[in-house]
């Protein structure tokens, strides 16, 4: 992470956070005390800022400047609103095709899945505010620059996003080893959303219950699982594959 693309020092990032700056986290010293950690904080609520306490030398590593106990970290793009994504898309007569990352936290893999759902034309990708990856230097670059022009949504949490969806008419998928049906036997006609979980954890479960319909990848090896930025390709692409036919049969 560049200095140039952070923030560091208590009042600059009150100050940032006041400005509406888009902010990806905020890292604070595990002790942190005093009247400006409380303005911080007090500047904090209500907003989606992920905040995560650590100890200082964690924040020496980043900067050599006196960062106070408080480095914050800035988005490299601006994220975009799943509520405004959802009406443009029907707006240009188009259904609406969204993918959600639920809990996953590796850069590398949220840039290859962008690639993808740029390459696939996917409107939009989820991602929750808190615990999950967020755009950054190396997202982008894994992404062949997909990050820059593929809308992003952070989202408060998945969850909402996927009420949302729902009561936009939006049919909501779960790529999960739970599921009975094989990716290929569902169709993925009309609006639709996939979500994908973290290779470990998979979708949580409140999230999977949410869900209209499981489905999975078949798996023949010893592995228990694709990587989730393959797995998220396999899935966009049966969906591609499907709305051609639709389209030619039209």
């Amino acid at each position: 992470m560049k200095e140039n693309e952070m923030i560091f020092g208590i009042r600059a990032v009150i100050e940032a956070v006041q400005a509406g700056k888009e902010i990806d986290k905020i890292l604070v010293k595990r002790e942190l005390q005093g009247p400006l950690s409380k303005e911080l904080f007090e500047s904090l609520k209500g907003l989606d800022i992920q905040v995560q306490r650590v100890p200082e030398e964690r924040l020496n590593r980043l900067t050599r400047k006196n960062h106070q106990g408080v480095i914050a970290f800035i988005s490299a793009i601006s994220y975009q609103r799943l509520e405004d994504i959802i009406p443009f898309a029907y707006e240009q007569a188009k259904d609406p095709f969204i993918i959600l990352l639920d809990g996953i936290t590796d850069v590398r893999n949220f840039g290859a899945i962008a690639r993808t759902c740029e390459c696939a034309g996917v409107d939009a990708i989820v991602i929750p505010s808190k615990g999950s990856v967020t755009v950054n230097a190396d997202a982008i670059k894994t992404s062949a620059g997909a990050l820059l022009t593929l809308p992003v949504c952070k989202e408060k949490s998945i969850s909402q996003a996927i009420t949302l969806l729902q009561e936009s008419g939006v049919k909501v998928f779960a790529a999960t080893e739970k599921a009975t049906n094989i990716y290929t036997q569902v169709k993925y006609d009309g609006p639709v959303a996939i979500v994908m979980g973290a290779e470990d954890t998979g979708i949580s479960a409140d999230n999977l219950h949410m869900c209209d319909e499981l489905v999975k990848i078949p798996l023949f090896g010893t592995i228990a699982s694709l990587n989730v930025s393959v797995a998220t390709s396999i899935f966009v692409y049966e969906a591609v594959r499907q709305r051609m036919i639709e389209q030619t049969i039209k």
